[in-house]
């Protein structure tokens, strides 16, 4: 073969300087984007991000559920595949949602606002955070067109209730996120070690891996200080981070909080509500005869209470108690399209992601949040398509012909190896 002739069978690539194109153009699925992002991130701000509570057993078992779960495709003919949907009687280009995440611009400097621009560009709704640091008003005049929701924290003061109702309605929010999961704060051990507590306890050797991250501590200082603006409308950034905005980040809930005050909220918002953080049926069982619109199944992404339930073992049960009568999502653990997939087989209407796409904003920005978002829809499309299903509606109608429990299969193996003469 000819050189030239090889040339034409072989396209060489040309060499990219800047880290973040680098990213974008080498990084292929939510994995690889985490790994460039513990590369920019200090250690102690990465773990925070990353880590679970205690032993870290249900961050681990989130990942594994899905791989208890196999696909069995089906040969006929596929069209498109379609994955735009429903969710609380508005179109979305996907079966996901961006969950809320707090103090987002400790990992990129554009925080949340970089999150709402790749949401709005992808068609699906963004769940902001009550302790975002970018303020409501901010996200609705610049991204008007994105699906907002809004994360609220109960409270038995009627009066702030109301009065932070009034502001979500003002600022054109019409959909509330209610989370049951932070009565008290989990123990996450890495950032014991990482001396990531209210306040921050750095040590030499933190500092030194910070000092080792300059292109994030630079980005960090030259942005304007941290601010809760959801917090404190009156004066959104007089407050900096100090030692009690430390106790907000990491702080949780009133634990006396409970159902009297979920009905009390759901009599005063015209709008839709999705109840997040139960891996239990009864709760959601109860959430829908309150009439609450949907239910968000997490264990906070295996953050709070180790050992706790996934939400996937627990989807079907759910799906099974409530029928129709309220929307299902499912998040903690989801890393590929095939998860999305598997979840929507067994009942749920969509997937959200939080961790996933904070890899992304961390190696590239809103660039990065994008991607991972279409990471997402690329490997659903060509999942669905291998699978043999075309469309949304016919995947969940069609869900148990394509998914089967992998660990019951194995043992209906065993039960019948006995009987199985050898040579």
């Amino acid at each position: 073969m000819k050189f030239c002739e090889a040339r034409q069978l072989v396209q060489v690539k040309a060499p990219v300087f800047s880290r973040q194109r680098r990213v974008l153009a080498n990084a292929f699925n939510v994995e690889e984007y985490r790994q460039a992002a513990r590369k920019v991130l200090p250690a102690g701000i990465f773990d925070y991000l990353d880590g679970g509570s205690e032993d870290e057993v249900t961050l681990r078992r989130n990942r594994a559920v899905f791989d208890s779960w196999g696909l069995m495709p089906s040969w006929g003919p596929v069209s498109g595949p379609d994955t735009s949907t429903t969710l609380l009687g508005k179109s979305s280009a996907l079966p996901l949602t961006l969950t809320p995440t707090g103090a987002t611009r400790l990992f990129h400097p554009e925080g949340e606002l970089a999150v709402a621009r790749a949401a709005q560009q992808a068609g699906i709704p963004y769940g902001l955070a009550g302790l975002s640091t970018v303020s409501m008003e901010s996200i609705a005049e610049q991204y008007p067109a994105l699906d907002r929701w809004f994360n609220f924290g109960l409270t038995s003061d009627s009066k702030a209730r109301d009065d932070k109702l009034e502001r979500c309605l003002a600022a054109g929010y019409d959909t509330l996120i209610v989370g049951v999961d932070t009565r008290a704060l989990g123990s996450r051990e890495r950032d014991l070690h990482n001396g990531f507590t209210a306040p921050p306890a750095l040590t030499l050797s933190t500092m030194l891996d910070i000092a080792r991250r300059p292109a994030w501590w630079a980005n960090f200082l030259r942005a304007e200080g941290i601010s809760f603006p959801n917090l404190e409308p009156d004066n959104p950034k007089s407050a900096v981070v100090t030692p009690s905005m430390w106790q907000q980040i990491l702080g949780h809930s009133d634990a006396s909080s409970g159902w009297n005050e979920l009905e009390a909220l759901r009599q005063a918002w015209p709008g839709k509500i999705v109840l997040k953080g139960c891996v239990n049926p009864d709760d959601v069982a109860r959430a829908a005869h309150i009439g609450l619109d949907a239910v968000q199944l997490s264990n906070h992404g295996g953050r709070q209470l180790d050992h706790m339930l996934s939400p996937m073992d627990v989807l079907q049960e759910s799906r099974q108690r409530v029928g129709d009568s309220i929307e299902i999502y499912v998040d903690s653990g989801i890393r590929r399209g095939s998860d999305i997939l598997k979840a929507l087989a067994l009942g749920a209407d969509a997937c959200s992601i939080g961790r996933a796409y904070l890899y992304g904003l961390v190696a590239a920005g809103s660039p990065g949040v994008s991607r991972i978002i279409s990471v997402f829809s690329d490997e659903l499309r060509r999942t669905m398509t291998l699978v043999g299903v075309s469309n949304i509606s016919e995947l969940k109608n069609r869900g148990p012909e394509v998914i089967r429990d992998v660990r019951y299969a194995a043992k209906k193996l065993d039960g019948i190896a006995p009987g199985i003469a050898c040579p």
